[in-house]
């Protein structure tokens, strides 16, 4: 041990009453071998220090470090209703003992002295790790438990579980997340019948309610590659979504029981398909991925609808670059600019009179009613344009998502 580190630690003993684990703690590069403890013992042997100072009356920790014990058993008992394979011990010290030892640090320009809040998280998790059958993992944890040392009071800090999968929406008249009531903003009132919301479910909601049964969470958040309209189906593949489960109690649910649970109990309203397990990672991918969409359009025309225009002029859309301001339906939530978008294709399926039915395969962004009806020329070219006669969609499907 070098010189220099006795004649500190002989000055520190002379002033002050240190327990070994906080002597060792500020000398702790100094020598190599032992706990925090073990090396505090070292150092006093070497300088013949003979006082018995208990952890209780040491001037720094006031035997704080004694208390780790207490801890371990409170965090095992907050642990215990949750699954988990991974985690971290995290700890808040008292203020009045990180300034003195702040002030020790300051007072023998210590560089290297380990934290006693390092300490105590590593320590707690040394024993944790063979007791629980778990892993410290420092990095991503599935659950960082915080003990208040002053208050003996643990906070659990979860990692959210992320779920992938395609949702088929195969009925009308309700949205893909929650709208809040435009009156109370969300509060609850007469108007939404107190429930916070304009319509009585979503997509979010139908899908989340059996993975929050599923995973014991308290709360989610849905991530969808896009939306379509309220009064839109989504067929086909499905839209790839990431349901976010926060604060899960279960982890390893089977995802085969979330499918069939779900699927059965909303027949014929909505179904899930092609589940995996996620991460947050993929949710910005989803985000920002640009799949083609295909819908199918049913239009209905101000006059009857020449069959053989129809088919030429979805014939010259192939590959047609269209250019749309931001409609009026949702110019209150977007910025007013022009949008550049491609119609891959365009396929008339049949025209009966004034109803005409179609296919669309469309760059991602493109607003179809808009492109179908012109919106007061805010697209151009719009097919109401092309053909002459002012058309308006009359129904919506999205049959079939791209890009995975």
């Amino acid at each position: 041990m070098k010189i220099q580190t006795l004649k500190q630690a002989e000055q520190l003993l002379q002033e002050y009453c240190l327990c070994d684990s906080c002597l060792g703690r500020l000398f702790r590069k100094d020598i190599k071998e032992g706990n925090n403890s073990e090396k505090g013992k070292t150092i006093k042997k070497q300088l013949h220090f003979k006082k018995k100072i208990i952890t209780s009356d040491c001037w720094l920790c006031e035997g704080l470090i004694d208390e780790i014990p207490h801890f371990i058993d409170i965090i095992t008992r907050m642990l215990e209703d949750y699954e988990f394979e991974t985690f971290l011990i995290g700890s808040k010290i008292d203020e009045d003992i990180k300034e003195r030892e702040q002030h020790l640090w300051k007072e023998l320009q210590l560089q290297d002295a380990e934290p006693i809040k390092m300490e105590i998280n590593r320590e707690i998790g040394k024993v944790l790790e063979p007791r629980l059958r778990k892993t410290v993992d420092i990095a991503n944890p599935d659950i960082m438990a915080v003990i208040d040392t002053l208050y003996d009071y643990v906070t659990l800090q979860i990692r959210s579980l992320f779920i992938y999968g395609r949702y088929r929406k195969l009925q009308r008249g309700f949205p893909q997340t929650k709208w809040p009531c435009q009156v109370c903003l969300g509060k609850g009132c007469k108007k939404c019948n107190y429930t916070g919301s304009l319509y009585e479910t979503t997509v979010e909601e139908l899908i989340a309610s059996k993975a929050l049964e599923l995973t014991k969470g308290t709360d989610e958040s849905f991530h969808g590659s896009g939306r379509e309209d309220i009064d839109a189906l989504m067929l086909g593949s499905g839209r790839p979504f990431i349901l976010e489960i926060k604060n899960p109690k279960k982890r390893t649910i089977d995802l085969n029981v979330f499918e069939k649970k779900t699927n059965m109990t909303f027949k014929n309203k909505l179904e899930i398909l092609s589940l995996r397990f996620s991460s947050r990672e993929e949710i910005a991918r989803i985000k920002a991925a640009e799949f083609r969409k295909t819908y199918r359009v049913t239009l209905e025309a101000a006059q009857p609808l020449n069959k053989e225009k129809l088919i030429k002029v979805a014939q010259a859309l192939q590959g047609k670059l269209i250019k749309q301001l931001t409609p009026t339906r949702v110019a209150h939530r977007r910025a007013n600019k022009v949008r550049e978008r491609i119609i891959y294709n365009c396929t008339i399926e049949s025209v009966e009179g004034f109803i005409a039915r179609l296919t669309l395969e469309t760059e991602s962004g493109t607003y179809i009613k808009e492109f179908i009806s012109g919106d007061d020329e805010k697209t151009q070219p719009s097919l109401s344009e092309l053909i002459g006669i002012p058309c308006k969609v009359k129904d919506l499907d999205v049959i079939d998502v791209k890009g995975e």
